[in-house]
């Protein structure tokens, strides 16, 4: 069941904003933290995912690929073994 509720924008400080209402907040179960994208017309909230979310699966599918080989193998240097200082 979709649930409609009418709100105004108000002026939060030099930005504008919307309250959200608690129902909507616990349908939707979004965080504190969410993502906005404009969208034909529509402001898209969506929940905010991790900066690296999905990473892990990715480079297993890399992997089982042949997919993570190093691209500049071929320009290898001295550089690491006699400049580099920790």
């Amino acid at each position: 069941m979709t649930t409609v509720v009418k709100t105004r924008i108000v002026k939060i400080g030099n930005s504008q904003g919307i309250r959200i209402p608690k129902l909507l907040l616990d349908q939707s179960q979004l965080g504190d933290e969410v993502e906005l994208e404009v969208e034909q017309g529509k402001i898209i909230i969506r929940a905010s995912q991790p900066a690296r979310a999905g990473w892990e699966e990715r480079f297993q599918q890399m992997a089982a690929e042949k997919d993570d080989q190093l691209l500049d193998d071929d320009l290898k240097t001295t550089w690491d073994e006699e400049e580099w200082e920790w």
